[in-house]
């Protein structure tokens, strides 16, 4: 091999991270050479020498490197009380010397070259270009993606700390996400949240990705996964197509865990609420005036601007009615003439113990019907394990209602008529409330 010589006065510098600032003088570089001439590996070499191997492969490599490292070490020193806001700001301008440099001069004070920038930059751009390779295909055409996550904050409410359970839907094109603040994680707030998203946005993916959260999943059988049967109707109500992430592949919904982290560090710090529903109240002010036109770092472009070109593709939800509205529930009337409908418990005709009768939400109101007939109606009841009974509904007003149907006209009614009021009772002493409405 032939070997290529170097003058007598030439050093080869080492950068700081290879070897504290040391230099290969031309003794060490001469055996340095005579090693690898000799067939000994970059490795073999580093270990006599008591070198660093990428000191070693330098030397090698770049034997005339010593006017450009000398420069390179100068240019470093001008741009270390820029470097922070250098890469930051190198990314949103897709790495651009030519800008960079211009900002440097014109805001900065900045008193190098532009070739100290483009040289500086010039890597960076190397490796943000192979990580926009190994993460493009994970890229989504307009309207054809969201990702749905939850996340935790602890923040201060006025009556002291609390957790906060934030559910982030983002949107997998544009970037531009909807975030909400539930006290849980259960399956009513899930469900609720997506519709709140959709209303948010104007319609809807066509497909949404999970993770195995057991609101959505509930295992695999025979390697497909066993849907939440809840859920999976919600999914076919809206008509979106459920999809999970991988096993131990989080980065595959890394746009809505990048979401998660974003809200966490943006929005909650420095943050006092009164109340869950004021800390909604805030975040969707956040969203508006922050999240939404800020430069994204991947994209390089506001969410808001790209949501523009993604806005046409979602499948519109504002005419078909909501999940839980349209939903028909199967229930059998109990023989306490009481149904139960999301922990909460309402009453029916008795005369219907034992059949099977259809609950459907419109509004604020349960209508409950038998064989196609309204039988009942109730106000949905706020909370979980409350009682609605009417007393038109118990044993007792049946007879009340015999007696007057077939009694003179001139009698009166000796059975008072007991006030809602006077049944609307807890659980606890539901039995004994039934026994005086009947």
């Amino acid at each position: 091999m032939e070997s290529k010589a170097l003058p007598d006065d030439v050093k080869v510098p080492v950068s700081n991270q290879d070897m504290g600032g040391e230099v290969v003088n031309k003794e060490r570089w001469e055996e340095l050479r005579r090693l690898w001439e000799a067939g000994m590996s970059v490795s073999g070499i580093a270990r006599q020498l008591d070198l660093d191997r990428k000191t070693v492969r330098s030397a090698l490599k770049k034997p005339n490197w010593t006017p450009y490292q000398r420069e390179t070490a100068a240019a470093t020193t001008l741009l270390s009380p820029h470097e922070d806001w250098l890469r930051e700001r190198a990314p949103q301008v897709h790495y651009s010397a030519r800008i960079l440099y211009q900002e440097l001069r014109s805001q900065r004070g900045f008193t190098g070259s532009y070739d100290t920038v483009r040289k500086t930059i010039q890597p960076w751009r190397g490796q943000a270009s192979v990580a926009s390779l190994t993460q493009r295909r994970f890229e989504t055409e307009p309207g054809q993606q969201a990702q749905v996550d939850w996340g935790q904050i602890k923040v201060r409410f006025a009556h002291g700390p609390a957790e906060v359970h934030i559910f982030v839907m983002t949107l997998g094109y544009s970037r531009r996400a909807y975030v909400e603040g539930f006290e849980n994680e259960r399956l009513t707030s899930l469900l609720a949240a997506h519709e709140h998203a959709f209303a948010w946005f104007g319609g809807r993916c066509a497909e949404i990705l999970y993770d195995r959260m057991r609101t959505v999943v509930l295992g695999t059988s025979e390697g497909k996964p066993r849907w939440n049967p809840t859920f999976d109707a919600f999914a076919r109500h809206w008509g979106f197509e459920p999809r999970l992430c991988r096993p131990y592949r989080a980065q595959t919904k890394g746009k809505v865990e990048s979401g998660v982290k974003y809200v966490k560090r943006n929005f909650a710090p420095g943050r006092i609420f009164q109340d869950i529903d004021d800390f909604n109240e805030q975040l969707r002010q956040w969203l508006v005036e922050i999240a939404d036109v800020r430069l994204h770092g991947t994209t390089h472009e506001r969410p808001i601007d790209r949501f523009a070109a993604e806005a046409a593709a979602l499948t519109a939800t504002s005419s078909q009615a909501g999940f839980l509205d349209a939903m028909v529930r199967d229930r059998v009337v109990a023989l306490d003439w009481l149904i139960s409908i999301d922990t909460n418990r309402y009453s029916v005709p008795c005369r219907l113990i034992g059949k099977t009768v259809q609950v459907l939400r419109s509004g604020n109101i349960w209508q409950i019907r038998y064989q196609n007939k309204l039988v009942a109606e109730h106000a949905v009841l706020a909370g979980r394990y409350q009682l609605s009974v009417q007393p038109g509904h118990g044993p007792g007003a049946v007879a009340r209602n015999a007696r007057q149907r077939f009694a003179p006209a001139s009698e009166p009614t000796t059975q008072p008529v007991l006030p809602v009021d006077a049944v609307e009772v807890r659980d606890l002493q539901v039995y004994e409330q039934m026994l005086e409405v009947a």
